[in-house]
């Protein structure tokens, strides 16, 4: 991307990205990629995304196959200037890693890769997640202060782009969880039933019976009312609601 390339292009490409609906994956990936074309004026650069969501799996996004080694490898030893910066809220900077004592495994990576500069900019995202952007380039000394500044300030944009995704995401996780628990109580409901109907019970009773069965299997509840209602020949319902 040219010198020409301005804060309002980006903000416009981040809400282009946000209008697409991707999962988080994806989203990350295209963040990663338009930060190393917004950060690369100086000197190429290679980016990583890093999302850790409470609860829920480390969602790595990268600008290339490159960096998204980089950034496994990282999580892999569990250190390195991303996850420092993500955990701490700061900006990591290295100058040359080549006299980087820091991280010593996951430098001796870097070095091999040939990567001499690395920076690490925490991302702003909110109480349930943490995030961060790394930043690799060939050259020692790579990321200048002016290099910085515009890393800063794409963070901010990127921020904000993160935190609308991830309350979209957590939306669609929320209507999926409730889709789950309603089929979950629909099949249960059918399964009460049937038991009403083999042992002339109640339907107190046949929930009971439903109970007992599933705690001496060791299976659960609802896995045990799918065998019941495929057992009198009737394929697993599906609940359907409307928004």
């Amino acid at each position: 991307m040219d010198s020409g390339h301005s804060h309002a292009d980006a903000s416009e490409l981040l809400h282009e990205l946000l209008a697409t609906d991707q999962e988080l994956g994806p989203f990350l990936d295209d963040l990663a990629r338009l930060a190393a074309l917004e950060i690369s004026r100086e000197l190429p650069v290679l980016c990583g995304i890093t999302l850790e969501r409470r609860k829920r799996v480390t969602i790595v996004g990268s600008s290339d196959e490159e960096a998204r080694q980089m950034d496994e490898v990282q999580a892999g030893f569990d250190e390195g200037p991303c996850l420092e910066a993500q955990r701490t809220g700061r900006l990591i900077r290295v100058d040359d890693v080549a006299h980087e004592t820091r991280w010593p495994d996951y430098m001796s990576v870097v070095r091999e890769q040939g990567l001499r500069s690395v920076l690490a900019v925490p991302l702003d995202v909110d109480e349930l997640a943490k995030a961060a952007m790394n930043l690799y380039t060939t050259a020692p000394g790579g990321f200048s202060d002016n290099t910085i500044e515009a890393a800063q300030r794409y963070a901010g944009l990127a921020s904000r782009a993160l935190r609308v995704a991830l309350r979209i995401a957590r939306s669609a996780e929320l209507a999926e969880d409730r889709q789950r628990a309603m089929e979950s109580r629909t099949v249960i409901d059918i399964a009460i039933g049937i038991t009403m109907a083999q042992t002339q019970c109640n339907q107190d009773e046949a929930f009971e019976i439903l109970k007992m069965a599933s705690s001496h299997r060791n299976i659960k509840l609802r896995e045990l009312a799918e065998e019941l209602v495929a057992s009198v020949g009737q394929s697993t319902p599906a609940t359907v609601f409307e928004n």
